[in-house]
């Protein structure tokens, strides 16, 4: 089946209908806003997670060329992709999305724990700050952006274990107003919440439950009673670390029985190939950071 193309005359959210069984549900895709930094140099020159291995070759002509159909596809659904310039020097900045969390068109930085990616976080601080985004911050403690933290409806999700500071969870609250939601995670393949939860749609995440200690388990089968649980053999593709827009789950293309669980509950499945990024422990939501409410703010502004 095609993908599920965005209908509204609402600059911001469409309805769309999944056909199919009657059991399954009428799922809602909005038109979402992302920033994403091309792979120009996107290298394996350090090792900061199990999936990193420096010295094995990587090939950047098929890594830009993954990019930019992530990209396209994106545009294909009727999102807006914004990009922010690489920098050399940093390797592992397309995966853009750690180095920030946006919410309601208001801004917090990120803080990296690794040395070799702490500068990345004031590349994309300095776009927020240019493009108009409100009440853009710097976090006192090591936040790691949407690497660890995921906003499913009124509520983030926020990882610790690896990466953030547990007291950035308090620090995010109080600055985006949101309830944040602490999550431990205790096998370090899933380095980042982002490679063990996949946000659905505002009530809906699929996950893997054994990235997680048994009281964070037990927290997520309460919160989320219908959520998928994958299985880790689709993980071991970073399956969990996708995009959807409510409708439309971006996910990649080896992961076949999440896209098969997938389809079963109403989303429609859009595979893409983005393997030689593996190399470096990232995946598609690693490069996507969601500008929540940037739309409005820009639409405001041009108004005023």
């Amino acid at each position: 089946m095609a993908p599920t193309a965005i209908e509204s005359e609402h600059p911001y959210e469409g309805t769309a209908e999944v056909q199919g069984d009657a059991a399954r549900a009428v799922r809602q895709a909005r038109m979402r806003s992302y920033l994403m930094c091309p792979p120009t140099y996107f290298d394996v020159v350090y090792a900061i997670n199990d999936w990193m291995r420096p010295g094995e070759p990587v090939d950047r002509d098929r890594a830009m060329s993954q990019w930019c159909e992530l990209a396209d596809t994106y545009r294909r659904l009727g999102h807006e992709v914004l990009t922010i310039d690489p920098a050399p020097g940093l390797p592992d900045m397309v995966f853009v999305t750690d180095s920030g969390l946006v919410v309601d068109g208001v801004a917090l930085g990120a803080r990296y724990r690794s040395p070799e990616r702490r500068a990345e976080a004031g590349h994309v601080f300095r776009w927020f700050q240019q493009n108009g985004l409100t009440r853009p911050a710097v976090p006192r403690y090591v936040n790691e952006g949407e690497g660890d933290f995921l906003v499913v409806g009124d509520v983030i999700l926020a990882g610790t274990g690896f990466r953030s500071d547990p007291r950035s969870h308090a620090e995010a609250s109080a600055h985006l107003n949101r309830r944040v939601i602490t999550l431990n995670l205790v096998n370090p393949r899933f380095y980042h919440l982002n490679t063990a939860v996949g946000v659905l749609d505002d009530a809906t995440i699929a996950y893997l439950p054994a990235a997680f200690s048994p009281e964070s388990r037990a927290l997520l089968e309460r919160m989320f009673p219908d959520a998928v649980v994958a299985a880790e053999s689709d993980t071991d593709w970073l399956g969990l670390n996708l995009v959807s827009d409510g409708a439309n789950v971006v996910l990649p293309v080896q992961a076949a029985r999440l896209a098969e669980q997938l389809s079963d509950r109403g989303y429609e499945p859009v595979p893409v190939d983005y393997s030689e990024f593996l190399k470096s422990g990232g995946g598609i939501k690693c490069c996507t950071l969601e500008l929540r409410g940037f739309r409005k703010l820009r639409d405001a502004g041009n108004q005023g």
